[in-house]
């Protein structure tokens, strides 16, 4: 059986998949800004759910969830339902906290960093009610 603990098995494969993700996410904040987005936050925490990246572009407010897989077609699958509903409470939590920009228009995008190739965009991946 995995162990949670620093050091076992289970303990690595988190480590490994933890800087994996930190790598995809770095990689899809390039990406975005090189499609003329500016990033306002990372890995945002928040008591109801976690946020990979906000980003601005104009008068978009942009909540982007990133997903490392081997393969696009399995990453276009990864956000199900109960995830989106999570990202989207915590996006309302994250507007409660920056005023300045509850009045703009609000986008969850989808990005998919393979294992090779060019990441995947997909602006307006899903719709939440705010």
């Amino acid at each position: 059986m995995a162990s949670d603990r620093a050091g076992t098995p289970g303990g690595e494969r988190r480590r490994i998949a933890e800087r994996r993700g930190r790598r995809a996410e770095a990689v899809a904040a390039l990406w975005l800004r090189l499609k003329g987005y500016r990033v306002v936050d990372r890995r945002v925490r928040t008591p109801v759910g976690e946020i990979d990246l906000v980003l601005r572009r104009g008068r978009l407010v942009v909540f982007a969830e990133v997903k490392r897989r081997g393969a696009i077609a399995d990453g276009l699958t990864a956000v199900g339902p109960a995830q989106r509903r999570r990202i989207g409470r915590a996006a309302q939590w994250w507007l409660a906290r920056h005023p300045a920009l509850a009045d703009r228009t609000i986008r969850f995008d989808l990005l998919v960093i393979p294992a090779r190739g060019w990441p995947r965009h997909l602006a307006n991946a899903w719709m939440e009610g705010l």
